[in-house]
């Protein structure tokens, strides 16, 4: 990093204990964000892809509910643990299929690690991908998004199941 750069992570940590605040490492995942919805708009203008005239609250409602499942199943199942093992190390099951995870590494690593368990930070990428989607092929985007919709449903479901068998086992003990 130039000395301005340092100057400026210094500044920004405060306290010396977060002086490891990987900065260039965001810049780097902001960046690339950047790039990847800079594309698609390319790719748009290039293939003649029109925005849609409006979104539906329907689709908005799809968009979002697809959007917390696709991002809770990438940043937290263990099933899509190896996607993150190069970011990450494991510390424990959480149950109802999820782990948590440490991030681990400096800078891009560290950075990419945040961001690939933090299900807020990865709904932002997730939402882009499916909006996207719904601009360049709606139908799949809305099949999928059904899909993602129907399993967070199923999975708001089993919690309640569960939660009321445990319920009717303390009150029958």
């Amino acid at each position: 990093m130039t000395t301005p750069t340092r100057r400026m992570a210094r500044k920004y940590a405060g306290q010396p204990e977060h002086a490891e605040r990987p900065l260039r490492g965001y810049a780097m995942v902001l960046g690339t964000y950047t790039v990847v919805v800079s594309a698609l708009g390319l790719l748009g203008r290039h293939f003649g892809v029109r925005l849609p005239d409006r979104i539906t609250w329907a689709d908005t409602l799809l968009l979002g509910t697809a959007t917390h499942k696709a991002s809770r199943l990438l940043s937290k199942d263990a099933v899509t643990s190896p996607l993150r093992a190069p970011f990450t190390q494991f510390e424990e099951n959480t149950g109802m299929g999820e782990v948590n995870e440490s991030v681990r590494g400096r800078g891009v690593q560290h950075a990419t690690g945040e961001l690939l368990t933090c299900p807020f930070c990865l709904a932002v990428w997730t939402s882009t991908g499916l909006t996207a989607g719904m601009v360049f092929a709606p139908r799949f985007t809305r099949l999928l998004s059904t899909m993602l919709t129907a399993v967070g449903l199923s999975d708001a479901l089993q919690i309640g199941y569960d939660a009321a068998r445990e319920s009717i086992k303390k009150a029958s003990s």
